[in-house]
């Protein structure tokens, strides 16, 4: 037991005579923990870029809502009547009507 926990100490495993399947078990778990940690990185920058799109989309819609309710008020007919009063234009006093045209051939 002790002879073993030495040889794994002075790293007998990586120079004795089979070595090489050692090796190659220690490149193989290395380039694992090499892909591993390269798709755990993209990943967190692939969160972090959806939680700033998710702002920018809230930013975006309440920008929407605040122009929105403000061409309602520009829409207005009281709004209309006040920025037109200055030049005389003024809301008509009889109703609009339709104008009907049959043709007949």
């Amino acid at each position: 037991m002790k002879q073993g926990i030495y040889n794994i100490l002075k790293a007998n495993f990586l120079i004795n005579s089979d070595a090489v399947n050692n090796w190659r078990f220690i490149v193989f778990c290395t380039l694992l923990a090499i892909i591993m940690i390269a798709s755990s990185h993209s990943a967190e920058r692939k969160v972090h870029q959806i939680a700033g799109l998710n702002n920018e989309v809230r930013e975006l819609r309440s920008e929407f809502v605040d122009r929105r309710s403000a061409l309602m008020r520009i829409k207005m007919e009281s709004t209309l009547i006040d920025q037109l009063s200055g030049t005389g234009i003024a809301p008509s006093e009889t109703p609009p009507f339709k104008i009907r045209v049959n043709i007949k051939e």
